[in-house]
């Protein structure tokens, strides 16, 4: 009889993470270890200060871990010098801010396609990448207006767009959902457990929403810099 195997898109070891020093020391990873398939979608729950985003940020590549190591696609991030990690996130993780990051002046599908243009993607090739990802979020009819003229939720969507783009391998999103109302918020969640499947991404989202935890795969819980499963 065959046997299955999945592919780990994410491998953290025994990771550590301090800011400070002697007696203002701040523990915000205490030996941290998870391994995420491909495909997955992994909650991290935890209350302000437990070390959401300290993680995610580690694992995009934008922090860099005290000790322990940090795999990406079976990529050592310890390995990989600052060209080496801008190219990482740039072609393979996708970022979701609690702040939607959008430019002001850009339309909605202009903001999508600022990753496309840093690669120097053809621009119908782009062209057409935006029309696709606008469709995916529900917004294929709001391409032409900025930021200033969509609601909350339709920003955050356009961001969901921008953050697959360049179709990275991994979706790394912080508190979405947190400038949102329950309602938009948990449309917001069902659109990311829409795009792991139609986009074959992995993701890992920070979440301090109950309600929401149930449209993961997996739900981490994080306490004084630790990890366990709920």
């Amino acid at each position: 009889m065959s046997q299955v195997v999945t592919e780990t898109m994410v491998r953290i070891e025994n990771v550590h993470k301090s800011y400070g020093r002697g007696a203002g020391v701040v523990h915000a990873l205490r030996g941290v270890s998870l391994e995420v398939p491909r495909g997955e979608l992994v909650a991290l729950k935890g209350r302000s200060g437990s070390g959401k985003t300290t993680l995610l940020n580690i694992v995009g590549g934008l922090d860099t871990p005290d000790q322990g190591r940090v795999e990406v696609g079976g990529r050592d991030l310890a390995g990989l010098d600052e060209d080496g990690l801008l190219a990482l996130r740039r072609d393979h993780i996708g970022f979701v801010f609690q702040s939607f990051g959008l430019i002001p002046i850009l339309t909605a599908a202009e903001n999508v396609g600022v990753p496309m243009r840093l690669r120097r993607a053809d621009a119908r090739a782009r062209e057409e990448r935006v029309e696709l990802l606008l469709s995916l979020v529900g917004l294929a009819d709001h391409a032409g207006q900025r930021p200033t003229e969509l609601s909350g939720g339709q920003q955050q969507r356009v961001a969901i767009a921008r953050a697959l783009a360049n179709s990275p391998s991994l979706l790394v999103a912080d508190e979405p959902t947190g400038q949102l109302d329950a309602e938009t918020g948990h449309a917001v969640m069902e659109l990311l457990r829409a795009v792991v499947r139609s986009e074959h991404v992995t993701a890992l989202v920070a979440t301090h929403d109950a309600t929401l935890l149930d449209l993961a795969d997996r739900v981490l819980e994080l306490s004084d810099g630790e990890i366990v499963e709920v």
